[in-house]
C-alpha cells in the first residue's frame, strides 16, 4: 500500500519545470485561432438558446480555466510524491497552457498570446519552487516562491487590465488572482500536513473559483469585440446554466478519476477524495432539482450515485 507521507516526500520531488516542458501537446484546441467563436448561423434572439458566441467563449475559457485549477493541484501533489504518472500529469498542465495561449492569441493576436504564456508558465514555476523548498524544508525558498507569486498577481491583473481596455481592473483582478494563490497553495499544505478533507475543500473552490473568472472574463471580451460575437451576450440565464453544468460534471469527471485511482493505489486520501465526490453528487442533484423538482432531483441523484442499484 503507497502511504503519503511529509517524510518520504522530501526525497521524491521532481524537476518539474523539465516535466512541463518535454510532454508534447495532446489535444486539440477548443478555441481556434482562426474562425473563432463561429456558431450555426441561427438567430439566437428569437428563443432561449446555450449556444451562442458569447455563451461558447464563456464555457470554453470555465473549462480550461477550471481544467488548470485540477491539474495544479493534482500534478503538485504527484511531484511531491514522485508519481509514476506525475510527468503524464505535467505534459497535461503544459497542454493546457498551451490551449490557454491559443485562446488568448485568438483574441488579442500573437503577441498578446506570448505575453500571456510567459506570465503563466511563470507563476506555474513558482508553484514549482513552492513544492520543492517544502520537500526540501526550505523555509526560505518557501518565502521566495510566495513572493515571485505576488510578483505574477501584480503583472497578470495588468495584462488584463490593459487587454481589455480596462474593462476589468488590476485592482479587483488581483483580489482574485490572490484567493487562486490561496487556494492552491492551501489544497497543497493541507494535503502535505494530512488534513486530506482540507485539501479537497481548497481544490473544489479552486475549480468553482475558475468558473466565476471566466464569467468576468468572458463578458468583459464580448463587451469589447461585440461585432465578433454577433452582439451576443456572455451572461444569460441560458448561459448561466451551461456553466453550471459544465462546472459540476466536469469536477466529476476529475473527482471520480482522483477517487478511482486513489482507491487502487490504497492512498491515505481517499476517503477524502470519494467525499468530494459525493459532494459534487449533492450540487449535480440540486442544479437538477432546481430545475424539474424535488422527486426528479431524488432519482437522478439515486442513479447518478448508484443507491438504487445497492437497494435492491
Amino acid at each position: 500500500m503507497k502511504m503519503r507521507t511529509e517524510k518520504n516526500m522530501k526525497k521524491k520531488v521532481i524537476d518539474w519545470k523539465k516535466g512541463l516542458l518535454i510532454v508534447p501537446i495532446s489535444f486539440s484546441l477548443l478555441i481556434p485561432t482562426s474562425g473563432a467563436f463561429a456558431h450555426n448561423g441561427e438567430n439566437h434572439m428569437d428563443k432561449p438558446t446555450v449556444e451562442t458566441p458569447a455563451a461558447d467563449l464563456r464555457a470554453d475559457l470555465g473549462q480550461l480555466l477550471s481544467e488548470h485549477a485540477y491539474l495544479a493541484v493534482e500534478t503538485m501533489r504527484k511531484g511531491a510524491e514522485g508519481s509514476a504518472d506525475f510527468e503524464a500529469s505535467a505534459g497535461a498542465l503544459s497542454a493546457n497552457t498551451e490551449d490557454l495561449t491559443a485562446a488568448i492569441t485568438s483574441v488579442y493576436g500573437e503577441e498578446a498570446g506570448a505575453e500571456f504564456n510567459e506570465i503563466w508558465s511563470n507563476h506555474i514555476g513558482f508553484f514549482v519552487d513552492y513544492v520543492k523548498a517544502t520537500g526540501n524544508e526550505d523555509e526560505d525558498a518557501k518565502q521566495k516562491a510566495l513572493e515571485n507569486l505576488e510578483g505574477y498577481k501584480s503583472d497578470f491583473s495588468m495584462f488584463l487590465e490593459n487587454a481589455t481596455g480596462e474593462r476589468l481592473e488590476a485592482e479587483n483582478l488581483s483580489e482574485g488572482l490572490q484567493a487562486h494563490i490561496n487556494q492552491l497553495i492551501g489544497a497543497f499544505d493541507s494535503y502535505v500536513a494530512g488534513d486530506y478533507e482540507k485539501a479537497y475543500e481548497h481544490e473544489r473552490e479552486a475549480i468553482a473559483h475558475m468558473h466565476m473568472v471566466a464569467k468576468g472574463f468572458s463578458s468583459a471580451i464580448t463587451d469589447q469585440f461585440p461585432d465578433k460575437f454577433e452582439n451576443t451576450n456572455a451572461v444569460t440565464p441560458a448561459s448561466d446554466l451551461r456553466a453550471t453544468l459544465g462546472h459540476l460534471l466536469s469536477e466529476h469527471a476529475g473527482l471520480a478519476m482522483m477517487t478511482m485511482q486513489n482507491g487502487i493505489d490504497g492512498s491515505e486520501d481517499f476517503d477524502a477524495s470519494a467525499a468530494a465526490l459525493s459532494e459534487n453528487t449533492d450540487d449535480l442533484a440540486a442544479a437538477l432539482t432546481s430545475v424539474y423538482g424535488e422527486e426528479a432531483g431524488k432519482q437522478f441523484k439515486e442513479m447518478w450515485s448508484g443507491q438504487s442499484r445497492a437497494g435492491r
